[in-house]
């Protein structure tokens, strides 16, 4: 390889390849990488180079093992609070498809929510050279325009094995001309509050007869995918806040079950949606109740069970679970740090 194509000692990327177009060409070579330092919790201080905002911030650094997906991750509310960190090495060379695109139900089409939820990223080899048919802006180019700082030319692999040993932990990136800032912890926030819808939306075409399935769905920081799954079988969804009483509702007898969701943070901050979940499971006991991720740990407490905070979490696309009545193993996507303690659970669970 030719000295001009290799990437020097600052961490400036290589020449790009062939099929760039001339946009992505001017990016690179007005390109200037501005040093920032990710400083963990331990004392620990990497350097790395930004290829997002400007912008020191602080939050909980976990990482993620999936290979693809990255518009998804950054965009599901369970992110938000977290400094993530990709463990897949290259990142970028596919670019971020339109924010403009909605699906049928008026949902972004390719993210999980109307928002980058994530305080900051972190990856190791960020492509500066992007190339998809649905791709509209760089990686960069949209973590910029969403102000959300990232780093590359970060040892990932270091960072994730440290991760696995010392558990997650908080984090602060900070650029050198910027004021300085202290560790701040997500978990003190009331981050369900923060992700939330604030007002009650409609999915799926209601119809009049007993034969559809209707599902109060508590948003705690529900993803789209959810609700176009859920609305693709037929099912009408009426999505409401987390503060949402929805037991005072005239049509509450309508529905056959209230689906509680996925979120981010310590479900023990969201006490309005437990207080709600508790009064429905007294006046509502034939009507079904599913929770997942966040939401399985509110109905929990809900129950007078207790949680607590994990060492780790569970964090990636491929994480196995096995259904314990068949012995059948399934491949999950996950992504929580807290979890039930089941000697807390009543006999009844």
């Amino acid at each position: 390889m030719n000295d001009d194509k290799k990437s020097d000692s600052l961490g400036t990327p290589s020449n790009i390849g062939y099929g760039s177009v001339f946009d992505q060409l001017k990016e690179l070579q007005t390109f200037e990488p501005k040093p920032a330092n990710l400083t963990l919790a331990d004392g620990q201080v990497i350097q790395g180079y930004s290829f997002g905002a400007e912008l020191n911030v602080s939050g909980e650094v976990v990482f993620n093992t999936g290979m693809v997906g990255y518009p998804e991750s950054l965009t599901d509310p369970s992110y938000c609070g977290q400094i993530l960190v990709l463990t897949y090495p290259l990142i970028g060379n596919y670019g971020v498809p339109s924010e403009d695109e909605l699906d049928q139900y008026g949902l972004h089409k390719y993210f999980e929510s109307d928002a980058i939820q994530v305080r900051a990223l972190i990856v190791s080899d960020y492509s500066f050279d992007h190339s998809h048919h649905q791709a509209m802006l760089s990686l960069s180019q949209w973590l910029i325009k969403h102000n959300i700082p990232a780093l590359y030319n970060i040892d990932t692999r270091m960072l994730t094995k440290k991760l696995r040993v010392n558990g997650s932990m908080l984090g602060k990136i900070e650029f050198n001309h910027l004021p300085k800032i202290e560790l701040e912890n997500p978990y003190d926030l009331n981050l369900v509050a923060h992700v939330s819808r604030k007002n009650v939306q409609e999915f799926g075409k209601k119809e009049d007869d007993d034969k559809q399935t209707k599902i109060i769905a508590i948003d705690c920081g529900i993803k789209n995918n959810i609700i176009r799954y859920l609305c693709s079988k037929g099912v009408y969804l009426k999505v409401v806040p987390w503060d949402y009483d929805f037991n005072g509702d005239d049509d509450k007898g309508q529905f056959h079950g209230l689906f509680i969701s996925n979120g981010p943070g310590d479900p023990e901050m969201a006490t309005k949606t437990v207080e709600n979940v508790k009064k429905f499971m007294k006046n509502s006991p034939n009507i079904p109740l599913f929770g997942i991720c966040l939401g399985n740990q509110i109905l929990a407490l809900a129950s007078g069970a207790k949680t607590y905070k994990m060492k780790f979490g569970n964090r990636g696309m491929n994480q196995p679970v096995i259904d314990l009545r068949t012995s059948r193993c399934y491949i999950t996507p996950q992504n929580h740090g807290f979890a039930v303690d089941e000697q807390t659970l009543s006999k009844d669970w």
